[in-house]
């Protein structure tokens, strides 16, 4: 569904339609409330079954469904931590942000602020903590990115049924048998934030961004604190892209469905300033597996530009050759291209946290 996308924004949940004439908004459902993720229509629930989560701050974080593709919705059930055992340290176990939200086999998934995973097998109805993944006594290490608190922000499913995951700040981890076992995969990672001795350790990487090809499962590409990694093995081994841009910092990334070795990214300003490079909004791509990149800037505002993209505000289209950008400062972008050019979809939506196809 390569004409139909919803952006999810602090004022609301945007659906927007293609025409000849370009992207326009066709409905907006929860205007004034924060929807922090959205689960676009599924092909394998019934072409209209999708999901919104809500951070409505001092009322909680809340979940919808929808069974006709956004038209209307209703509450289910939300992800609840478990009690807090006395002895247990670290971070409070309670539900701070619905991160991100995939579809495995039937089985959703969704991944939380404080580094929780939920799985429901009724679309919503029910959540259950993957415990097996929790109760890992690494978890005691991660720590909070731009947030306080660790969060689980990429899910990446395999189709023999494994289920990546990446956590800022905790690395790559890899479940099998449903979510029974879980192994940290980060190796070939570094975290310059780190002190050095700390750098190379699998458990304290920010993986800003974790992206499959769904092509090439084995082939993963990641946009990290620091630079741009990529596995081949299926996260068994990282390499760092060697053909990199300097200004490698950045949060968003997309991965060509078909072609392994063609992947997009949006760099910025590291660490605290968090702008575009020389007030200039850019889209790297590489085609080549990470050899060399290009720098994609037709459309794109090239003065006075700080527009900050999050980790889900870049989105390519099945057709691979669609994209939807979008930023903190409410810019929308579209691309039908594959990013050659790029031109304005709207200047002034709230600030947006997801952009995602059908």
């Amino acid at each position: 569904m390569n004409d139909r996308a919803w952006v999810a924004t602090r004022k609301g949940l945007f659906e927007l339609r293609r025409a000849k004439a370009g992207w326009r908004i066709e409905r907006i459902s929860f205007l004034g409330e924060p929807v922090s993720m959205v689960l676009p229509p599924q092909r394998d629930q019934g072409g209209g079954r999708m999901l919104a989560a809500l951070n409505l701050g001092h009322f909680g974080v809340k979940l919808h469904a929808s069974d006709d593709a956004g038209v209307t919705w209703r509450e289910v059930a939300t992800p609840a931590y478990p009690a807090q055992p006395a002895k247990a340290t670290g971070v409070p176990w309670k539900l701070v942000q619905i991160w991100s939200l995939e579809v495995q086999d039937g089985v959703v998934w969704a991944g939380t602020l404080p580094g929780g995973l939920f799985r429901s097998a009724d679309f919503g109805q029910s959540w259950q903590l993957v415990e097996a993944l929790w109760n890992r006594p690494e978890r005691a290490e991660w720590f909070g990115g731009g947030y306080d608190v660790p969060g689980i922000h990429s899910i990446c499913p395999h189709p023999d049924g494994e289920l990546l995951v990446g956590i800022s700040c905790g690395g790559v981890w890899v479940g099998r048998d449903g979510g029974a076992g879980w192994s940290l995969q980060a190796d070939g990672m570094r975290a310059t934030y780190m002190p050095p001795e700390q750098a190379d350790s699998p458990n304290t990487q920010d993986p800003h961004r974790i992206q499959r090809c769904a092509a090439a499962p084995e082939v993963l590409w990641c946009q990290h604190h620091n630079g741009i990694w990529r596995s081949t093995d299926n996260a068994g081994s990282w390499q760092e892209a060697s053909g990199a841009p300097v200004a490698n910092f950045g949060f968003a990334l997309a991965v060509h469905p078909q072609e392994p070795d063609t992947a997009w990214f949006v760099p910025a300003q590291a660490d605290q300033c968090r702008v575009p490079v020389d007030g200039a909004l850019v889209v790297n791509r590489t085609r080549d597996g990470g050899r060399s990149f290009e720098t994609l800037r037709t459309g794109l505002p090239q003065v006075h530009c700080y527009e900050l993209v999050y980790r889900h505000g870049l989105a390519l289209a099945d057709d691979a050759s669609t994209l939807l950008m979008g930023s903190t400062t409410g810019g929308l972008w579209g691309s039908s291209d594959a990013g050659d050019h790029w031109q304005a979809v709207s200047p002034h939506l709230p600030p947006i946290y997801a952009v995602r196809f059908g």
